[in-house]
């Protein structure tokens, strides 16, 4: 939905590492096709010791929820990296530019795909969008210049959820899989979602492991017209 917008606190152990902010920021109509412009950023928490991460995803996504534009900065002291991805599905190919300070290109790049594929972001809200479809399924996406696999089985489980941030237990559906690619946080390996039980789908809780254990993410804020967490 345009003007939805999701805020989510990461957590390791009994640690507060940071903060992820997800926003649909427009929608665009043209002839028969439909496009979502989507960002997210990233960053850790002041008070956090030796963690300094800061990072912003942009996304546009067709209305099958695959991607066809994306840019990734991170940010390391004053200066930004970048990685920009092209898709051209016409071609069968994405186009690659990596640099820093967002307009200084250092290396180009071409890779082969074989269909609809993902990036970092989009992936968010493809598991949305397949939440009830009980397959298991294999999931190509382009994470870090490279064409990764991500295996996640939307198994249709559903319980109540209680998270800190709501005040009584929301109605959830999950799933669970397998990132086979390291990223942001250190993220990597397997993880489980539960979103919410409804048309909105949001994502409620997640838990993903990292390099040194696991992060627990939660929904802390929202907007988005007319929802509210469904009672569990």
């Amino acid at each position: 939905m345009e003007g939805e917008e999701l805020v989510y606190n990461v957590r390791y152990g009994f640690i507060d590492l940071g903060q992820v902010r997800i926003k649909t920021t427009k929608k665009v109509s043209s002839g028969n096709s439909v496009s979502y412009q989507t960002i997210a950023y990233i960053d850790s928490y002041k008070k956090i010791p030796f963690v300094n991460l800061h990072a912003v995803f942009e996304s546009t996504i067709d209305s099958m929820m695959f991607s066809h534009y994306f840019v990734g900065k991170s940010r390391d002291g004053d200066y930004w990296d970048f990685g920009r991805y092209t898709f051209d599905y016409d071609k069968k190919r994405v186009y690659m530019e990596a640099g820093g300070q967002d307009t200084i290109v250092q290396k180009r790049d071409t890779l082969t795909i074989d269909g609809s594929t993902q990036d970092g972001l989009s992936l968010f809200f493809y598991a949305r969008d397949q939440l009830y479809s009980g397959r298991k399924q294999n999931i190509t996406a382009v994470v870090n210049e490279k064409k990764v696999n991500t295996v996640i089985d939307f198994y249709n489980k559903r319980k109540s959820a209680e998270i800190d941030f709501i005040e009584y237990p929301v109605d959830v559906v999950g799933f669970e899989g397998t990132a086979e690619f390291t990223g942001i946080f250190g993220l990597t390996g397997d993880f489980e979602g539960w979103f919410s039980n409804d048309e909105a789908r949001i994502p409620i809780v997640a838990k993903m492991k990292v390099i040194l254990g696991s992060v627990t993410i939660e929904l802390m804020e929202w907007k988005r017209a007319g929802w509210k967490p469904p009672r569990g």
